[in-house]
């Protein structure tokens, strides 16, 4: 089945000069000026990724894309953004786009990004329920059949990559688990080399840490990784041993 791209981006040079390079590499590619009918042509056209600029005349793609996620709609966003718009990535990870990309960019790399995100969205296996007991840490509790994050009885919004990241972690509690190992067991074997990892580790911190700085739950072990660290002991990581 051929990949629809949906490119939209004020720039007519930027979206055709993408138009033309991404159709040569065989998906079909279909562009707006701005992000006002966004949504509107999600609904109608169902690309399989969108590719979103942030600075636009009329409604900017921050407000578009927050459109989208209040709507429900969970179409995969790459995000493109000034290089020094640190805010709006930053926002924009928040309301979940999956990636970014900061301008000029060299549309290989674009192509790269976009491959990389599809790939992540269709390995389903990690992220797939499980019949097992619910899981409970601190004032948190997860459900593996429903895939749900709850917080003392409250849902809270979590993402296939987030839910893979933590049923990974929480099997391997206690554990120092390298960065080659958390891609490995999310997305496969082979060198990994975008952040969705760390988009990941990132929201998932936003999502159980009281202060996502200072994380007592998913701790970094410098040098070597990561930790799942369940009764939330801030000194645990030192006491770690690896996998």
């Amino acid at each position: 089945m051929t990949q629809h791209v949906l490119m939209v981006d004020d720039d007519h040079v930027v979206r055709d000069h993408v138009r033309e390079y991404l159709q040569s590499h065989g998906f079909a590619v279909s562009v707006l000026h701005d992000g006002a009918a966004l949504k509107r042509s999600i609904e109608a056209e169902r690309p399989s990724i969108v590719v979103l600029d942030v600075m636009m005349p009329g409604k900017d793609g921050i407000s578009a894309l927050r459109e989208l996620r209040d709507s429900g709609e969970d179409v995969p966003v790459i995000l493109l953004t000034a290089r020094a718009d640190v805010i709006d990535r930053v926002i924009g990870l928040e309301l979940g786009a999956d990636d970014y990309m900061s301008k000029p960019f060299d549309p290989r790399e674009l192509l790269a990004r976009i491959r990389s995100v599809l790939r992540r969205r269709h390995v389903d296996a990690p992220g797939a329920p499980e019949m097992r007991p619910a899981y409970r840490f601190g004032p948190f509790e997860v459900d593996f059949t429903t895939r749900e994050l709850r917080r003392e009885g409250v849902r809270m919004p979590l993402r296939s990559a987030e839910f893979a990241l933590l049923k990974i972690l929480i099997r391997h509690e206690m554990v120092v688990l390298t960065r080659a190992q958390l891609n490995e067991r999310m997305r496969g074997s082979g060198v990994h080399r975008d952040r969705s990892l760390d988009v990941a580790i990132w929201r998932l911190r936003r999502l159980i840490e009281t202060d996502p700085s200072e994380p007592r739950y998913v701790q970094t072990v410098w040098g070597q990784g990561y930790i799942f660290v369940p009764h939330g002991d801030p000194g645990a990581a030192d006491h770690a041993s690896p996998l």
